[in-house]
């Protein structure tokens, strides 16, 4: 089994953690027939998956680094238990590729998920764990909120196999909540660590052709545009000098007179 884009017999391209890349393309590029294999597909058919091991080498496609998604780690282990080699071969990541804006990667501190809000589910959690690493100095990597193959609560509940249409949260949705919870501690007595004027960085599309980075106050990244899929967001903590000149490559003030007002502030 590998977590490889190899010549195995049989490829399981996995998409669920990303947005989805051309199938046919990639089948042309190998000559073969692609498996797409949704999350439902790799946790719930992982036994049979493996099982094609003994016969065959079986290849999963994986976008981003494999072990960014514990599905993977789970794999590895069902595969040792019965006895079937595998092997890895690492891929970019955001995790890594963040570092296109400027910002140091040892600066970094936890990363963190921003989820799409309900009506009657605002989670917070995600806020306290950037505050931590603001205290620490630390900047923080927001992964934004992917909705693939999400069903509704009535199709759920009537076992029906009906998906709702994808969702991809933007930075300027994740700004938008962080901005929300601000100012809901600012009325429960608090002044929080982050404000809307916290330094940010918006990243779209990375490592594509197309990818754009903006760098502004957590108010400005709530109505910058940056087009398309995929988005995240970081929120900075203490920066060195050379990391501030490099997000004014990025800013958003930089068509204006302001010469980058937003590097002026500190909070």
């Amino acid at each position: 089994m590998h977590f490889v884009e190899d010549d195995g017999s049989k490829k399981y391209p996995t998409d669920y953690n990303s947005h989805g890349s051309a199938g046919q393309r990639k089948e042309e590029f190998y000559g073969k027939e692609l498996i797409l294999a949704d999350r439902e597909t790799v946790e719930q058919e992982a036994d049979s998956i493996l099982k094609e091991a003994d016969v065959c080498d079986v290849a999963f496609l994986v976008v981003g680094d494999p072990f960014g998604a514990t599905t993977h780690s789970d794999l590895v282990l069902r595969a040792v238990k019965l006895g079937i080699p595998y092997r890895v071969i690492h891929n970019a990541s955001i995790m890594n590729a963040v570092g296109c804006c400027g910002l140091q990667l040892y600066n970094f501190g936890e990363t963190v998920s921003i989820v799409f809000w309900t009506d009657a589910w605002k989670p917070e959690s995600f806020f306290d764990k950037i505050k931590k690493n603001r205290q620490n100095g630390m900047h923080t990597l927001c992964l934004l909120d992917i909705k693939v193959k999400e069903q509704s609560l009535e199709n759920l509940m009537k076992g029906r196999k009906i998906y709702e249409p994808p969702r991809y949260m933007s930075v300027n949705q994740a700004a938008e909540q962080l901005l929300t919870i601000i100012k809901n501690r600012r009325l429960q007595g608090e002044e929080p660590e982050i404000t809307e004027n916290t330094i940010c960085v918006g990243l779209a599309r990375v490592g594509a052709p197309d990818q754009k980075i903006a760098s502004g106050t957590l108010h400005q990244m709530s109505t910058v545009e940056l087009g398309g899929p995929l988005h995240s967001m970081i929120v900075t903590g203490s920066m060195h000098p050379l990391e501030l000149e490099m997000l004014k490559l990025f800013s958003v003030d930089s068509c204006s007179n302001s010469e980058n007002n937003a590097f002026k502030r500190t909070a």
